[in-house]
């Protein structure tokens, strides 16, 4: 395939005792050997490994990839692919890996900013993928108000299944349905129902995570400070988790929503500086969202109720806006997720199982907390670089409601209280080539950097499912990666909780398999923390 630079060393062919199936690996080391061997032992079908040697390597590789940087000529690529369909197959991985001293990054849906997922920034690293796009099943219990969902089912195949099962309960998640369960909820997860019931991870009630030992636990037997530490602290850093058990939450039959746009020209910049402080205090069962692009801001909304009562609230807190009846319409929860995924609720809800999504782009994003008001004239001074051809977007996320009565140490995602909105900017492009990945990301760090006044300080937070490896990235000291380093960047994304996440990380993962260029580190024994 275009674009992946193929190696073609000496070929081996490894097959199974148990079928006649075979393993094609090339013989670049023999760690990599070693450990291809040692999952065919283990039981792993040859038809779920891939090699760069393999003829389905590149697809596999590639098919849920959503940012083009990371498959640059160049990128360092896994020496396997381990498509695992069952709970064995990973544990197999991670011992084997272990073992034979081959890495693993986890993959369920790709859609990781910065490619950690599936691609090392580090030539000498040996790693592997465990991918769990085969854990996908979406088992929902309507009566008691609770859903399985396996990591690789993205957030559409939850919905979708919720929906099907009833119209009166939702899962509160992200807006992006092809966004793997796994990754999302790992990392926090917030979407349109965060200021009625918090975050994706506020919602989980158990896990199934295989362990740098190979070990198969649930919430019973990893113990709390490791179910702490996944719902919210990154998954990637402290094993493979399979799968989440979720509470569902009742909603309305009936939701209304709206999508209003004011052009420059009509007063835009008046309307966000107004929304940065009513967003946030709307009551709970409302959500008012914003994007920003070219010279308009799309004003977003969802209602856990009908228009009437909607058409009172925005009255009584934001009438500049204008909503009429009009602007309204009233559909169900699930068709609300096809609304805003698709700006249509007419679209089919089918939709919502597409798993490929946009791909074939290119992208960087980067975030920030604003915790006051930001000036009309930074707003208005803020279309001349939208204005510009390379321009991106700025999407703007209220919090207040339940986000702010959760206690920032609750999980691992500390930004609760004391934050108005969460600023995302985000650029996404097709053409190849440097010139036009650095007039694109040139963009981005700029407007980040016209921001810095007026957003959160010491530390600037970030959103940790927002990468961004301009924070930091990590650096070893001996085996392990250095935690004085890793604080660079963590504590932008985990504040006060990083040093716990460190503290669990060192209990669970102290030889630090589990790593990317932004994964926990292990704190340093010499710190001596003990677990809450």
């Amino acid at each position: 395939m275009a674009g992946i630079p193929r190696i073609l060393p000496v070929l081996f062919v490894l097959c199974s005792l148990s079928s006649s199936s075979c393993i094609a690996f090339a013989s670049a080391s023999g760690a990599t050997d070693a450990f291809l061997g040692c999952l065919a032992a283990a039981g792993v079908p040859p038809r779920l490994v891939q090699t760069p040697a393999s003829p389905s390597y590149d697809a596999l590789l590639l098919s849920p990839v959503r940012n083009l940087r990371y498959v640059a000529p160049g990128t360092p690529r896994p020496v396997a692919i381990v498509a695992a369909a069952e709970p064995a197959h990973a544990q197999a991985a991670v011992r084997c890996g272990r073992r034979h001293g081959v890495r693993l990054r986890v993959r369920s849906g790709g859609h990781d900013y910065e490619g950690l997922s599936y691609a090392s920034l580090d030539g000498r690293e040996r790693f592997a993928v465990l991918d769990l796009a085969a854990f996908r099943e979406v088992r929902v219990d309507a009566a008691r108000g609770e859903a399985w969902a396996g990591s690789g089912a993205t957030l559409g195949e939850v919905y979708y299944a919720v929906g099907a099962a009833s119209r009166a309960l939702a899962f509160p998640a992200g807006i992006c349905p092809t966004v793997g369960v796994g990754g999302h909820l790992s990392g926090g997860g917030f979407g349109t129902l965060m200021r009625r019931y918090g975050l994706a991870a506020d919602n989980v009630l158990d896990a199934v995570l295989v362990d740098a030992d190979g070990r198969l636990l649930n919430r019973t037997t990893m113990g709390e400070d490791l179910f702490w530490a996944i719902r919210g602290g990154g998954g990637e850093s402290f094993g493979a988790v399979l799968s989440w058990k979720l509470r569902l939450v009742p909603v309305p039959e009936t939701v209304t929503v709206f999508t209003v746009r004011r052009s420059r020209s009509q007063s835009a910049s008046d309307l966000i500086t107004k929304w940065q402080e009513i967003a946030p205090a709307l009551p709970r069962d409302l959500i008012l969202r914003v994007v920003v692009q070219s010279n308009d801001a799309q004003f977003e909304a969802m209602f856990l109720g009908r228009c009437t009562r909607l058409l009172d609230h925005m009255r009584a807190h934001f009438p500049d806006l204008g909503v009429t009846q009009a602007d309204c319409e009233e559909i169900s929860w699930v068709r609300s997720t096809v609304y805003f995924a698709f700006y249509s609720s007419s679209k089919p809800l089918e939709l919502l199982l597409d798993r490929t999504g946009e791909t074939g782009r290119y992208v960087k994003a980067k975030s920030d907390y604003v915790q006051e008001p930001i000036p009309w004239h930074v707003w208005e001074s803020t279309w001349s670089w939208l204005e510009k051809p390379e321009a991106g977007l700025l999407i703007l996320d209220p919090y207040g409601g339940r986000m702010g009565s959760i206690s920032p140490s609750e999980t691992p995602f500390p930004h609760r209280k004391g934050n108005l909105y969460n600023l995302q900017y985000y650029s996404y492009w097709f053409e190849n080539g440097t010139a036009a990945m650095e007039k694109r990301m040139s963009w981005v760090r700029g407007m980040y950097n016209e921001m810095e006044p007026y957003v959160s300080k010491n530390p600037r937070t970030g959103y940790v499912n927002y990468r961004d490896l301009d924070l930091g990235t990590n650096e070893l000291e001996g085996n392990v990666t250095s935690y004085a380093k890793a604080k660079v960047w963590g504590e932008k994304y985990f504040k006060g909780n990083f040093e716990r996440l460190a503290a669990v990380k060192a209990m669970v993962d102290p030889d630090d398999f589990f790593r990317n260029e932004q994964s926990i580190p292990p704190l340093p024994s010499a710190k001596g923390w003990s677990p809450i």
